[in-house]
């Protein structure tokens, strides 16, 4: 059971990967625009890349943050913030009837398609549905064991910098693993729909088969708030 409770946060890393790869606005529906715009696959391979790079640059911006904090404060305070920050996001998206961000055009260098990405990602919260899985990764045990030297004189005190030190650069280098992960799952997912939809099914089932996909992404945050926020609490109770 504990091999099981070690795994599961980078197997919820792997599971969020796939399921930002299927969202079209997370870039397979670019890919495809752009492999039609060349009539060739390999326009599709190609624009997979800096796309799942801007992911991954917009990721980090939540994971990196998120681990540091996790060497200072509990994991169940982490869980608390971060639950709340995707049910207070759902609740933006839902007020702002699911606005997308506004790009100039199709035809983009590769530098812009990474901050296409990047910044449709920020724009739908992808990174705070990482914040439990990050915080799974984390240990309380290092930040109890700070606040325990730190109530020490200055030699534990500095024995307790140097630790703290040592752990921000452990997690740091976790939550790094953990987001290349991520976004590796994510950039399979994304290129496998991408080729199979420019390839053999086309963009015509989004018309056909048409799913709100934003209020399924809106949905996903309510319920990953929920359920983190339920987490964070119960031990409470």
């Amino acid at each position: 059971m504990d091999r099981i409770a070690e795994l599961l946060p980078w197997i919820m890393l792997i599971a969020l990967g796939a399921f930002h790869g299927l969202n079209p606005a997370m870039g397979w529906l670019f890919a495809v625009s752009l492999g039609f715009q060349e009539r060739r696959t390999g326009a599709v391979v190609k624009a997979l890349g800096p796309i799942a790079a801007g992911h991954f640059l917009a990721i980090a911006a939540i994971a990196l943050p998120v681990a540091l904090l996790g060497v200072v404060i509990p994991t169940g305070l982490m869980m608390f913030v971060g639950g709340a920050a995707m049910l207070g996001y759902a609740a933006y998206k839902i007020a702002t009837r699911f606005r997308h961000p506004r790009w100039v055009g199709m035809r983009v260098t590769p530098i812009e398609l990474v901050s296409w990405s990047a910044l449709m990602a920020a724009a739908h919260g992808a990174g705070l549905m990482l914040i439990p899985a990050l915080a799974g990764l984390s240990s309380d045990e290092s930040s109890v064991a700070a606040m325990d030297h730190s109530m020490g004189g200055d030699h534990a005190h500095h024995l307790s910098m140097a630790s703290t030190q040592s752990e921000g650069s452990q997690e740091v280098l976790v939550a790094i693993a953990a987001v290349s992960l991520h976004s590796l799952a994510m950039l399979l997912m994304m290129g496998i729909v991408a080729v199979l939809i420019y390839r053999w099914v086309g963009v015509g089932i989004l018309r056909r088969a048409w799913i709100n996909l934003d209020l399924i992404w809106t949905g996903a945050l309510v319920v990953a708030g929920t359920l983190t926020l339920g987490v964070a609490i119960w031990p409470q109770l």
